[in-house]
């Protein structure tokens, strides 16, 4: 009976101690990769400002390429609006274009099943290219179990924005100027 009274001690210690740490750790979790593409923050803006082309450049796309997409309100610029349904890889979700100043940034509103957070495209002259800068946003609030996985998210999706921004940077410089 005392072991038993230790390790439900200990399984109730170490729950709090997860659920003390976790508000020692950050509510939010920011992630960015950044590239430059030769071709004009016109182009780039072009591309970013519609969902229509997003499969063609997508780090997610070839995990799942039997995804489904639908696509909402106007062709481009605010309020348009991308939703898939994929295998468990990609999940279900939607994403819609929240802010959009020419040739400079978009902001997106993307909710995974329910989770929000927010993309950014910062999109600046860089020589004769552009250097686009995507950022990831999430508040974890007091959600202990976000805040330890807040931890993660550079690792988890900081390889597939760097994938992205290459196949983004290779339809874009593949295709006339």
């Amino acid at each position: 009976m005392r072991i038993i009274k230790w390790v439900l001690a200990v399984i109730v210690g170490l729950g709090l101690l997860a659920g003390v740490g976790s508000l020692l750790l950050p509510a939010s979790t920011h992630v960015e990769r950044a590239i430059t593409i030769d071709r004009s923050p016109e182009q780039v803006y072009a591309t970013l400002n519609s969902f229509e082309r997003f499969s063609a450049w997508s780090p997610w796309a070839e995990y799942d390429p039997h995804a489904r997409y639908t696509f909402e309100g106007p062709a481009s610029g605010v309020g348009a609006r991308m939703r898939w349904v994929g295998n468990r890889s990609v999940g279900s979700g939607s994403q819609q274009i929240t802010e959009s100043i020419p040739h400079r940034k978009i902001v997106v509103a993307l909710d995974f099943d329910g989770s929000v957070a927010r993309a950014t495209y910062l999109i600046e002259p860089a020589g004769s290219g552009t250097r686009l800068t995507w950022a990831f946003d999430s508040d974890h609030g007091y959600n202990p179990f976000g805040r330890w996985l807040g931890l993660l998210f550079d690792r988890m999706i900081g390889a597939d924005y760097e994938k992205g921004l290459l196949k983004l940077k290779g339809l874009l410089e593949s295709t006339q100027a």
